[in-house]
């Protein structure tokens, strides 16, 4: 029976797309991880929780196929800030929220991180030179 609950999972995983703009953050990559880590043995691996497996996969399932958004089906596809799926995903990748995050830094902040010592020693002899300074 582990046997078959750990082809249906790799089936899911193979028809789970991995979104690339989402680096370290996609649901598809995170899933395959976990079922990596449940199923370590292949086949062989022996599931503890096989009533919670399942209901598990059936969960997934349910999302991958879009049950809920077939069930519950949308007026429009924009949202209150009007804008459409594309743009949604191109705010929401990883290097646009990189962006935005740097963006939001102060310059006071920019400029403490490019001129900051990085490594320990760095910082000690930066730190040496502020006392060894004649104080005006």
């Amino acid at each position: 029976m582990a046997a078959s609950r750990y082809r249906r999972f790799l089936k899911l995983c193979e028809e789970w797309p991995v979104d690339e703009t989402k680096r370290g953050r996609d649901l598809g990559a995170y899933l395959r991880q976990r079922v990596a880590q449940a199923f370590r043995e292949g086949e062989n691996t022996q599931v503890a929780e096989p009533e919670a497996c399942d209901e598990m996969y059936e969960s997934l399932a349910r999302l991958h196929s879009n049950y809920y958004k077939h069930k519950y089906p949308r007026p429009r596809d924009t949202s209150f800030s009007g804008l459409t799926l594309e743009e949604y995903k191109l705010i929401l990748s990883t290097d646009t929220l990189g962006e935005l995050k740097d963006m939001n830094k102060g310059l006071w902040k920019k400029l403490r991180e490019k001129f900051a010592a990085t490594s320990p020693e760095e910082k000690q002899k930066v730190w040496a030179q502020s006392l060894s300074r004649p104080r005006t």
